[in-house]
């Protein structure tokens, strides 16, 4: 292979889908991962691709809605190219309603999102009897139904996107290499506590998640959002849950009983999940920026270099349009990052 354009450090979501935006843009991309393609936190189980509520409305509510609608022609791109289902589906989501006060609420959101979803998607208030079998029980007997939330299966959508870079011509290696021409750091929790320590001080922290996988055939049901747990079903015969977010821990990759009680709380609140076995436990950390959004943008240390990190828990959402900002920014010297994104925010 000529030598590259854009070297991509890092083989999680926002690494992959810079280096298949830039191969996309006629690039010549090196993608390094020294470990194994969506060995952080991209390689986990749940994959919730959900937007924030329509409210309230901000530069990053509006960057997320841009990617969620971008999503759709993103993976079909990418099962297309690799020959590999990466799981994605625009299933819709349902949130229970707790009481009247927050019927009230949904109902003033489910307006505000006529108009800030640009009528892509619709968030109403429906009767729970709607999804009798597989919605939560409600006290008010209404639920929350959004059809912008979409799924997708991490691990396959992250082998999905390397074996398109590969069909495509990327260089995509595992282990160490040379970079060549501009370099992207997408390098997750390791690259935020790197990058601390040169600043002195913490430009972010890594989360500790944990999840688990059941084996339940419901791959036609919309996921679920209850008491803050996602309940998310794949389209390989499983429902993935999660997650807990522990800033202090003490194994980043073990289990232990914190996921036991999001079992037990799983199986409570989804009736459908009660005798389901759990086929799969998994831990990893999760990439925090101090701004609490994506952290993009120009290195501000080494000159060549560029960061793109601080997925957290919406990495998998906010991908295609990360891709598309860094890689205009990259090519084309065109910044169209929002102004709570960039890393001097985190600085």
């Amino acid at each position: 292979m000529a030598i590259a354009d854009i070297t991509v450090r890092g083989g999680g979501i926002f690494g992959l889908s810079i280096a298949w935006q830039a191969v996309q843009r006629g690039a010549k991309v090196r993608l390094i991962e020294t470990d194994h393609i969506g060995a952080g936190s991209s390689g986990g189980l749940v994959g919730a691709l959900a937007p924030h509520s329509p409210e309230n409305w901000n530069d990053k509510k509006a960057f997320q809605l841009e990617s969620l609608l971008m999503a759709d022609g993103f993976w079909g791109q990418v099962g297309e190219a690799s020959g590999r289902d990466p799981g994605y589906a625009r299933s819709g989501r349902v949130q229970a309603i707790a009481d009247a006060r927050a019927v009230e609420l949904a109902q003033t959101r489910a307006e505000n999102a006529k108009s800030l979803w640009q009528g892509r998607a619709d968030w109403e208030v429906v009767e729970a009897a709607r999804f009798d079998g597989w919605g939560p029980e409600t006290p008010t007997g209404f639920v929350i139904h959004d059809t912008l939330s979409a799924r997708l299966h991490p691990q396959q959508a992250c082998a999905a996107l390397a074996e398109a870079l590969r069909q495509s011509g990327a260089e995509v290696i595992l282990g160490e290499a040379d970079e060549q021409g501009l370099v992207i750091e997408a390098t997750g929790a390791a690259g935020l506590t790197a990058l601390s320590e040169r600043v002195g001080k913490s430009v972010g922290v890594p989360i500790k998640g944990q999840a688990a996988l059941f084996a339940f055939e419901a791959r036609d049901k919309p996921q679920l959002f209850l008491d803050a747990l996602h309940i998310i079903p794949h389209g390989d015969g499983t429902v993935a849950i999660g997650s807990t977010s522990e800033r202090e821990f003490n194994e980043a990759q073990s289990t232990d009983s914190q996921l036991e009680d999001l079992i037990a709380k799983a199986r409570s609140l989804c009736t459908s999940l009660q005798e389901a076995p759990v086929i799969a436990r998994w831990a990893g950390l999760r990439p925090r920026a101090k701004s609490r959004a994506p952290m993009l943008g120009v290195h501000p240390l080494d000159a060549g270099r560029f960061i793109a990190n601080g997925g957290f828990k919406i990495g998998f959402g906010m991908a295609p349009k990360v891709a598309e900002v860094m890689v205009d920014l990259m090519l084309d010297g065109r910044d169209a990052i929002p102004e709570g994104f960039r890393v001097a925010a985190n600085l």
